[in-house]
Formats: C-alpha cells, sequence, structure tokens
C-alpha cells in the first residue's frame, strides 16, 4: 500500500527489452533508496513495481509484464524521463494522502494547463467508465500522487486539480504537457459505493434504467452523482434546469 504522497523524482535510466518483459533500471534521488531491497514495493507514476535488482546504493530494477505497459504510461518511458516514486506505507506510517494500491484503473489524458497566481491548474479528460467515480472533493491519485478534485464537468469529460508550488516542486507535474497520458487510480471506497448503487439501480430498474442514463447526461449528471458526497452541490431536476 502507498499513501499517495510522493517522496521524489527518480530517472530512468536504462531499459532492456526481452521476449514478454521490460526491464527498467531507475536512479533515485538521495537518500530515497536506503535500505530498500530486493522484493521490495516501489511506486513509478503511481504503479507498483517490484525490485528485482539492487545495482547501486540509489539506484535498481523492475520487471515490467507486457501487460501493465499496455494499460499504464510506463510505456511511454523513454530513458531520461522523470517519475514520480514512492516506497510503500510502512506500519504506524502518516498518511497525508488516501490509501492507494499501485494498481492504475485507466490512463487520462491533460487536457490543458492554467497558471493563476501561486498555482497551477491541470485539466484532465477522462474515459467515460471512468468519470462515474470522480467528484468534486473526492480524491483520486494522478501519476502516484494523491489530489483532491477541485471540479467536474461530465458534459465534456473533465476534471480539474489545483497544485501548491510544493508539489510541483515535489513532483513532475511541471513538466507535462497538454496531450500527455496520465496513470489514474480511483478511490477505492468510492468506486464500492458506486458499482453498489449502479448494480441495485440496474436489478430494480431494469430496462427502465437507459431513460434514467439518459435523463441524466442531458443535465450534466451521471448515476454516480446518485452516491455523490453529502456535501456536493445536488444536480437540479426541475424542468428548465440544466439544460
Amino acid at each position: 500500500m502507498f499513501t499517495g504522497i510522493v517522496q521524489g523524482v527518480a530517472k530512468v535510466a536504462a531499459i532492456t527489452d526481452r521476449a514478454g518483459l521490460r526491464t527498467f533500471a531507475i536512479d533515485f534521488p538521495e537518500g530515497f533508496a536506503d535500505g530498500l531491497a530486493i522484493g521490495a514495493s516501489v511506486a513509478h507514476d503511481g504503479v507498483c513495481l517490484t525490485v528485482t535488482r539492487l545495482t547501486g546504493p540509489q539506484s535498481a530494477e523492475f520487471d515490467v509484464m507486457q501487460q501493465s505497459l499496455a494499460i499504464t504510461t510506463l510505456g511511454d518511458f523513454k530513458v531520461g524521463d522523470g517519475i514520480n516514486v514512492e516506497r510503500a506505507a510502512r506500519d504506524g506510517a502518516e498518511i497525508g494522502g488516501h490509501p492507494i494500491s499501485g494498481h492504475v484503473d485507466f490512463t487520462a489524458t491533460l487536457a490543458s494547463i492554467r497558471q493563476p497566481e501561486n498555482n497551477y491548474v491541470l485539466r484532465i479528460a477522462v474515459p467515460e467508465q471512468g468519470l462515474r467515480y470522480i467528484f468534486p472533493k473526492g480524491y483520486v491519485a494522478v501519476n502516484g500522487a494523491s489530489l483532491t478534485i477541485a471540479e467536474v464537468n461530465r458534459a465534456e469529460g473533465w476534471f480539474e486539480i489545483w497544485l501548491i508550488p510544493e508539489t510541483l516542486r515535489m513532483t513532475t507535474f511541471g513538466h507535462k504537457q497538454a496531450g500527455d497520458r496520465l496513470n489514474v487510480e480511483i478511490e477505492r471506497g468510492t468506486q464500492v459505493v458506486v458499482d453498489t448503487i449502479n448494480d441495485t439501480l440496474e436489478r430494480r430498474l431494469g430496462p427502465l434504467l437507459p431513460a434514467l442514463e439518459a435523463f441524466l447526461r442531458e443535465r450534466g449528471g451521471s448515476l454516480g452523482d446518485l452516491a455523490a458526497p453529502i456535501d456536493t452541490p445536488a444536480l437540479d431536476f426541475r424542468p428548465g434546469k440544466g439544460d
């Protein structure tokens, strides 16, 4: 398990391909790998990988299967790229973010960047199947960083996160550009609630469910909004609202 608090930026030192497997040699920032052992878990841009070989005091190798390369951004890595890294949480460690498994749910696209004074805003385009789990004020892990969702637009398929200077300093977000892919892991508690509500509605409504989904989409919502936190502004379903 991880906490979503990025501990530094590592560098891809080398990439070696073999049949069905890719090995990444990673150089870590000073002190990050102290006490690191073969078999330990390290999150790379939110993807949990296992140490397969120690190559130096602050460097190690990790093997990645083709499936992981295909469903995450790991397949995009090039030598010299920076990566957000975090070591597995220890018993009793403070969780400053939220619990993260290191299993990416889907990739999203950085749609745009805004830079208000002393802030940095990322607008992230999300595939439809993932957007149902995204709520204002909720948590999401983006490239391994636990972040709070500021705004969601379901009609246009995006959400926004605001980053403070310290987050930019400790992560690779300041080097990202519009069009870049990002790893996203949704908060597991939210996933359970949303999926449970969807399953219940499907059983209860049956053939009426598509009509309800269409009604919600017309008003910029989704079935997931029925599971939104109680302090999230509710959709107004009065006639003429949301059109």
